[in-house]
Order: C-alpha cells, then structure tokens, then sequence
C-alpha cells in the first residue's frame, strides 16, 4: 500500500500548490496519473518516464511534470494540455485573455498564489477560474475564497503566475499611500521640508510606496529601478529587459524622504545628499530572496537612486541556454577545458557578460579543480566555488585580491572586471604560469577587447602569449512568443538587415503586437547575440606588431569567426528579434 501511494505521488502534477494536490484520487479519478495520461497522447514515451522516476533528486521532492520539463523532454503548455484532456476542461490562453478587474478583486492575492489560481471573468452569479492542477479540494476552496459557484478551466503554470503578477499589481494602492503623505505633511506645516524618516513605522506611507516599487519591479521583471526628481515630479522608471519604462509619479515633496528610506534600508548616510553613495538590501519579496545593489547621486532637482534587483531565484543559465549557436558552444566549450590561458568577455555595461562567465563556471566546475572569484559585487553564489567580495573600505580591491588568490593553489580564475592596468597585469601573468584566467572587460567588439588591453600598457607579446580567445556580446529582446504575427518592415530596416548580410525568414517577419505576457511590449526575455575571435597564430602576429582594428578584424573573418551583425541578421531570420531591436542594442562595426 505504502509504495503504491510513492507511486501516485510520483505522477503529481507540475505547479500543484501546497495542500492543494495531496488528495491524489480526486485529481486523477480511477488512478490514472499523469504519466499515464501523456502516454496515452503520445506526448512521452513510457522509458522517458522511467528513466526520469529512476534519477536521484536534489533539493527535495519534485512532481514528474516539473522534472520532465526541466528536463526538456516535455513543455508545459503540453502539462496543460494532458490536464484539460483528462477532464475534458477547456485550455485557456492567458496571453490572449485580459482578467476583470472585478473578478480578480473576488480573490485575495495571497489565495491566488498560494493556489495558483487566477478569476477571469463573472456572470450569471458564476466567477470562471484558470486553474493549474484542477481537484475537488481545491475547487471547493476556491468556491469557499471567491464565495461564488467556479467554472474552471486550465491555463499553463507559468502563464498562471505571470497572470496574477501582471493583474495584482504592487502599486495599485499608492495612490493612497500619496495621500496619506501629503496630509502627513500638510499636519507638520511647510516649515519642515524633509521629513525625518529614521524612527518612523513600517506602516508610514513613505515606507510603503518603497515597498510596493521594489515588489512590483520585482514581478514585472525589472533589472534596475531608476527613482528620478525632476521640476515638478519624482519619475519611477523599471529597466525590463534592457529597456527603461515610465510606471509611476511620485509628488516632488515626497522624493527626499523616499531616498532616505532607501538609504536606511542599504545602511548609507542619510545626512549626505550630494556625494555618490553605494550600498546594498537584501529582503524577501513574494517568498523570494531578492539582493538589490543601491547607487546614490546628487543631482539638480536632488537625488536620484538606482536600485539593481538580483533575484536568488532565478537558476543560472546554462551554456547552450545563452543564445549561442551550436558550432559556437562547441568551440567554447572546448576553450574552457584548456589548462591554462585567458579567456575574456567583452561587451559594453548591461549585455550578459555576467551571466556568460557564470554560465561558464557551470561548464567547467568539478571536484577536481580549485575555483576561485573575485567580483564587485557576488551577484550569484555558486556551490563548492570559492567567491570574494570586493570592499574597498577594507582594503579588498582587484588587484590585491587576484594577488592573494594566487597564494591559494587555484586551477581556474575568474575576474569580475579588468578595470585598471595592475589587474590586467596580475591577470595576463596569471594565465602564462599555469592558470586558467575567465575576466570580463569593457570593449565594443572582440578585437577591440585586445586593443584595450594594448592600451592599458600590457606588453603586446604578453597579450599575444596569455589570450586564448574573446566573446564579445550584447542583449537583444525577444519576440514575444505568445502576440507575434507576420508583417512587413520598412524600406530603411530591410536595407539595414542587406548591410549585415542577412537574408528574410522564409515564414515571413515577425513581431510581437502586445499581450498580457509582454505588458503590450511585444518582446519577452532577452537572448546574447555572440562574436567568438579565436587568438591563432595570425593574430597574435597582429597583436605583436600592433596592428589596427579594422586588420585584425579582417583576418579573425577569413578564419571563420562571425560577426555580432551576422549573428543577429541569424536571430532576425530565425523570427527571435526584430530588425528595429538590431538596429536598437547592436552597434555593427564594418560589413
């Protein structure tokens, strides 16, 4: 009895919420399962089940639809799919469905997420419900919250959560929050013009808007939160996915006290108003541990703070999940099994360098091998690798600490940034006696990456002998997945993709027109577009002799490497990005 309940939990669907899925019966009647159920459409075979049932599990208990997806043997739209079938419930596109406002409002928040489970619309006294694992408990529960008979239909998880992020918005109730302030300051008079905000409560407005700003940027994805005071207004902007948008105005009296609860909150100096200041907040939003890097300035209108959301987690991309073609993954992944040499990524600030060195790590950490960072900041901690922090304050820069690395008997190497010329020093000899160095450096394309170093005064055979190769990168939008449709682009971007030799996809262009997903944006996520310069003999002669960019580049072409222009004119004719986003992230250097 005791292995056939094993069993049944094993066939648990993906995305079930806590106490929501454990009455296993109800969920699939007459004990068919959900690895019963995708068999019998054919979207897996029986062996992938098995083989999948028969691999050790890390970090606990997972259902076998979450494990076959991470796994990419199945999708989850084909999870939703399976589920609706065996209840013969419609599936539901939550990319082209916008939920009432009315009928969210029937449902708490906190349900919907804990039952990941999202109102779509009300009539005739019924609420419609997209639900991800549908059983009888969890529609009475769901009845019971909304108070309402449910009509229930299945939407991919994911799409779920998306969903309740996009329509429970964070900031929906700032309004108040601004009121309430301004009648706060109307009380004190005019006479105190910053209003002191070191003693006051966890339920003061000030302290609540900076609340709600980090936890919806945190749902809409942002990277950065730009708080900028200007004349007559303090601009709330969200960097997603490389591009800043407008979500919110604050009144210019309450800019000075918003900026103060942040710096309290990053433990910076709250009397200082006009020096640069840097700090740092870790907190838990949405039961996620989420570490935001803090920049202060002084500018005209006052202060302006940039907030950098580093969400925990978020997993680590792989190598093949960066947006490399094959060929490339092949080559690099090869570079990195090289004993030692230097390997270095290039980019301009914001295009994935990070997460390329990180993806790296993954690919060559082993037991075998001693590894060792030095970063400002650890953005992402690694398991069994060993992670410094830059702090100046303490004395803990670049250079020395690449110095004390040294002394540790490491195997691989990774620099944050090569950001002066002792670091670049310190690196280069590190990679010629026996080390394998991984760094990122600030440069426009792959030759350039030499040059600077050229120009930071490393010696030319130094370069020449330590280099092994150079990635350079950008970051270019997705097409949204869910709202694309053919169209037909300008007579200026079609001449742009001739320039970089691209050629039109055969289905036609594609770009997204806005949905749910992509907040009417028509792009969703981000994909690196790469330029892999192998330092061969040829070029290392270039470098000995100096020569210029554009020779080196010439050369690097006719031994086969790619430009970042052709890769993107790739990604264009695939149907990944868009012409105008090319044109928008990738500055192309030559034909």
């Amino acid at each position: 009895m005791k292995r056939r309940r094993q069993r049944d939990e094993e066939f648990e669907p993906i995305g079930s919420a806590p106490g929501l899925a454990q009455d296993d019966h109800s969920i699939y009647p007459g004990g068919t399962r959900l690895g019963e159920v995708l068999v019998d459409l054919q979207l897996v075979h029986p062996q992938q089940i098995a083989a999948v049932l028969a691999e050790p599990e890390h970090g606990g208990h997972k259902p076998l639809g979450q494990r076959l997806v991470e796994r990419g043997i199945i999708g989850e739209y084909d999870i939703a799919r399976a589920v609706a079938h065996r209840f013969s419930l419609e599936l539901v596109d939550l990319g082209a469905i916008t939920p009432e406002p009315g009928a969210t409002k029937l449902l708490d928040e906190s349900i919907a997420r804990r039952m990941v489970a999202i109102p779509l619309h009300a009539a005739n006294d019924r609420v419609v419900v997209a639900v991800a694992v549908p059983s009888e408990r969890s529609i009475a529960a769901l009845q019971q919250a909304i108070g309402r008979p449910v009509v229930v239909k299945v939407a991919a998880h994911s799409d779920i959560v998306a969903a309740i992020a996009s329509n429970y918005r964070a900031l929906s109730g700032v309004n108040s929050q601004i009121r309430a302030f301004e009648a706060q300051q109307a009380q004190r008079g005019e006479v105190e013009a910053r209003p002191e905000v070191s003693s006051i409560s966890e339920d003061a407005p000030v302290v609540q808007v900076v609340q709600q700003i980090i936890t919806q940027a945190l749902r809409d994805r942002a990277s950065d939160i730009h708080i900028e005071p200007q004349s007559e207004r303090v601009r709330v902007r969200y960097r997603i996915d490389g591009a800043l948008h407008d979500v919110l105005d604050l009144p210019v009296a309450m800019g000075p006290a918003v900026a103060s609860r942040i710096k309290i909150l990053s433990n910076m100096n709250i009397v200082e108003r006009r020096r640069a200041q840097d700090g740092q907040i870790s907190m838990e939003i949405d039961g996620r541990s989420v570490d935001i890097r803090v920049a202060t300035t002084g500018v005209i209108e006052g202060e302006k703070v940039v907030m950098r959301l580093l969400d925990k987690s978020r997993s680590l991309f792989r190598l093949d999940q960066l947006g490399m073609p094959d060929d490339m993954i092949a080559h690099y992944a090869g570079l990195l099994r090289a004993p030692f040499g230097m390997v270095i990524c290039a980019g301009p600030t914001g295009s994935g360098k990070t997460t390329t060195l990180y993806g790296s790590l993954g690919a060559i950490n082993s037991p075998e091998r001693n590894v060792m960072t030095i970063e400002d900041p650890v953005e992402y901690r690694i398991q069994s690798i060993n992670q410094i922090q830059i702090n100046e304050q303490a004395g803990i820069t670049f250079a020395g600490g690449l110095r004390s690395i040294l002394r540790l008997d490491p195997d691989v190497i990774l620099v944050g940034e090569i950001r002066d010329a002792e670091t670049a020093r310190i690196a280069v000899q590190s990679a010629l006696t026996g080390h394998f160095v991984l760094s990122s450096l600030h440069a426009t394309d792959a030759p350039a990456a030499l040059h600077r170093l050229l120009d930071m005064g490393i010696e030319s055979f130094l370069v020449a002998s330590s280099v092994t190769a150079v990635v350079a990168q950008r970051l270019v939008r997705r097409v949204c997945t869910h709202c694309r449709a053919t169209y037909e682009p300008s007579r200026e971007e079609l001449a742009f993709l001739s320039s970089i030799r691209g050629r039109p996809p055969m289905a036609g262009f594609l770009r997204g027109y806005g949905c749910n997903f992509c907040a009417q944006t028509g792009y969703l996520e981000r994909i690196g577009v790469y330029e892999l310069m192998l330092v061969t003999d040829a070029i290392r002669d270039l470098v000995v002799d100096r020569a210029t960019h554009e020779e080196m580049r010439k050369v690097a072409r006719s031994e086969g490497m790619r430009t970042l222009g052709e890769e993107a004119a790739r990604l264009i004719e695939s149907g990944v990005t868009t012409i105008a986003e090319v044109l928008r992230s990738i500055y192309v250097v030559g034909g």
